[in-house]
């Protein structure tokens, strides 16, 4: 069987302190590239965007070969039919964002995608209507990320390329704009290979995920599953790890929502502040790892209002604290809770263990 969307890199280059080495091949809808600053990241994206031409090695993509360093093969970055968004968004500032959007155009019938439809969906999508006629100096930070995202799409890539797409915006603007690049992921049918160094931002968009070290895959898999291992956790860890959470509404009340994670016969769900939207509509949630509390009975009269019964399903020591692994149901991914040595020993907690977590609604914050 072909895998038209399977993207296999096998790259080296030499860099002022280290040589970046990547080998991995992926058919995800979302790969992500995470590391800390400095890492190779970046440097790794723009190879197989064909902007490191002294990278040596080979990267094919589907049945396209686009590098091969043995051959003499090199495809130029313009052939290999990729939307590109890179820190900086690089809009034309002296345009308007309807001709910034038009520049894509050409390239789009080219690749016989319907310009129209795209056209009109990314608009849709990205809430770009409104803002066609006015110039990208006037544009606020998330509006400049969102064109950036519509002029890529609107070039009728085969694969968008993402370099740290939230890093250049406040929190603020980090909310309002996550929710956007998951609807991209989500409703466009192309791969998606993105750079970040935001444990939050890899977790809501990546079906996989590989972690870099001075330019060497240090991990490798399932986000939450790899941002957990002892040698990779405190590259996650920025005040307590963030479980992140895919849910919809189920319930609105004035000062509060019910979240359900998972499906309708394997879910859990949360109390939470007031969400924005419509009962169905779907939504990302944060909770911290340390404003969690464990119970090993379940507790009574609590003004928390989030009481929910799971199965420890690991421990694991790093530096100074224990990550508990919790499943709450069977399709839901497990949560992750970090305790301190000394509580594990007086709860006696273990592998197997039923535990309540204990979650107040102040704590959960909604990406809306």
């Amino acid at each position: 069987m072909k895998h038209l969307n399977l993207l296999k890199v096998d790259l080296s280059l030499p860099l002022d302190l280290f040589t970046l080495r990547a080998s991995f091949t992926t058919s995800k809808k979302v790969t992500g590239i995470f590391g800390i600053s400095g890492s190779g990241k970046s440097t790794l994206l723009e190879a197989v965007a064909g902007l490191r031409r002294k990278a040596s090695g080979r990267i094919q993509f589907g049945e396209e070969i686009w590098q091969n360093s043995l051959t003499g093969l090199f495809v130029k970055p313009e052939n290999r039919g990729i939307g590109y968004v890179p820190q900086d968004s690089l809009l034309f500032p002296h345009m308007d964002v309807e001709t910034n959007l038009l520049a894509g155009a050409s390239r789009a019938r080219h690749n016989g995608s319907h310009w129209g439809t795209t056209h009109d969906t990314i608009l849709k999508v990205l809430h770009l209507s409104p803002l066609l006629k006015r110039r990208v100096n006037s544009l606020s930070g998330g509006e400049i990320q969102r064109v950036a995202l519509g002029r890529a799409l609107c070039s009728g890539p085969q694969m968008l390329l993402l370099d740290e797409p939230l890093a250049s915006l406040d929190l603020a603007l980090r909310y309002k704009i996550l929710p956007f690049l998951q609807t991209i992921c989500e409703k466009f049918q192309l791969p998606v290979l993105i750079v970040s160094h935001d444990p939050i931002e890899v977790q809501a968009l990546c079906d996989d995920l590989i972690v870099l070290r001075e330019g060497k895959v240090i991990g490798r898999g399932e986000p939450k599953s790899v941002l957990t291992k002892p040698e990779i956790f405190p590259m996650a860890k920025n005040e307590g790890f963030q479980n992140i959470f895919k849910g919809r509404i189920n319930k609105l009340y004035r000062e509060t929502a019910t979240i359900r994670i998972g499906e309708m016969n394997s879910s859990v769900e949360f109390i939470t502040p007031a969400a924005i939207g419509h009962v169905g509509d779907p939504i990302l949630l944060r909770i911290s790892s340390n404003d969690i509390m464990i119970a090993t009975t379940k507790p009574k009269n609590l003004s928390a209002r989030n009481v929910i019964p799971a199965v420890v399903e690991g421990i694991q020591t790093i530096r100074n604290s224990r990550i508990i692994s919790a499943r709450m149901a069977e399709n839901v991914s497990p949560i992750i809770v970090e305790l301190t040595t000394d509580s594990i020993k007086k709860l006696k907690i273990c592998v197997g263990f039923q535990i309540f977590l204990i979650i107040k609604t102040t704590s959960f914050s909604l990406y809306q």
